[in-house]
This record gives C-alpha cells, sequence and structure tokens, in this order.
C-alpha cells in the first residue's frame, strides 16, 4: 500500500495597517533553508490547537504583538520541493485576516525571525523573489480584494482538545 499523503498545515495573517491613506503590511524577514525570506506572520499548526489558536499564537511568537483574528480570508493549496534536499511538500495555509496590539518590547521573536516589518503593495509586488511562499502576495492581493469568510466556518472538535484515552 502506498504510503499515505499527509500535507502540512499552516496558519498565516493578513495584518493592515494605513498611513496616510496608503496600506502596508506586517512581514516577517525570517532564516529559511533557502536564505533569507518574507514571509506573512505564519507557521505550522500545533497538536491540540484549532487553526485560530494557531495564528494568534504564530502572531505572537513572530512579531510580539497579540493578534485578533477577525475574518478567514482564505484556504490555500500550494506544493514546493526544496532545492538543498529535494524535500517535497504540500501546504495547506489558512489565512486569517485581523488586527494586532503594539509590540511586547520584553518579548523575544522566534528562533530564525530576523525583524519584522511593513511593506505597502509595491514593495510587496517587486520583492517578490524573496517571498518565502507564492501565497505571501496572493493571500494579501485576496485580502485587499475583500475576500472574507466568517471565522464561525471553520469547527474545530473538542477531539482535538481531549484525544481519546488509549486503552
Amino acid at each position: 500500500m502506498a504510503e499515505r499523503w499527509k500535507p502540512s498545515v499552516t496558519v498565516a495573517a493578513i495584518i493592515e495597517r494605513r498611513i496616510d491613506g496608503a496600506s502596508q503590511f506586517l512581514l516577517v524577514e525570517e532564516h529559511t533553508p533557502e536564505g533569507l525570506r518574507l514571509n506573512n506572520p505564519a507557521g505550522h499548526l500545533d497538536p491540540e490547537e484549532s487553526p485560530q489558536q494557531g495564528v494568534v499564537r504564530e502572531v505572537l511568537e513572530e512579531t510580539a504583538c497579540v493578534f485578533t483574528p477577525e475574518r478567514l480570508v482564505g484556504v490555500y493549496l500550494s506544493r514546493f520541493r526544496r532545492p538543498a534536499t529535494g524535500e517535497d511538500v504540500t501546504f495547506v495555509r489558512f489565512a486569517f485576516g485581523g488586527t494586532v496590539e503594539a509590540p511586547d518590547p520584553t518579548r523575544r521573536l522566534d528562533h530564525g525571525i530576523v525583524r519584522t516589518l511593513w511593506l505597502g503593495l509595491p514593495e510587496l509586488r517587486a520583492s517578490r523573489a524573496r517571498h518565502r511562499s507564492p501565497h505571501v502576495l496572493g493571500c494579501i492581493e485576496d485580502y485587499l480584494a475583500g475576500r472574507s469568510v466568517p471565522l464561525e466556518t471553520i469547527t474545530t472538535d473538542p477531539s482535538v482538545y481531549m484525544p481519546a484515552i488509549k486503552r
């Protein structure tokens, strides 16, 4: 029997601020096996958490900001073959739009995160070659186009938090 396909589930935050009428988006610059890359605050969903809980945790770890998800922008599927190792990974990304509080200056950024930065759409488009995934810009463009699904669309069964006891 063939090995079962298991995509990696990730969560990402689309966070906008407006300065003088222009939109800017919060990104992280991070070390990856492919070099220094730009990404939305994002990461892998951990065991025993909902996608909404995961995105709140990831934003805090990567930006030192408390994130409040307000809507689901979309669910994205992509495949990536790591050049250095040939590893072939498929990602399912849940992208959330929401807001952040000011960063906690006492909190350190997650390992591998170099800095946070705010970029406008022209800068984002010009930096495509440095994006960690094709969804960095795609999620932001969907957000700007008004794509929105209520958070209640995602249902997390209680079994996620309390796995069955082995007998």
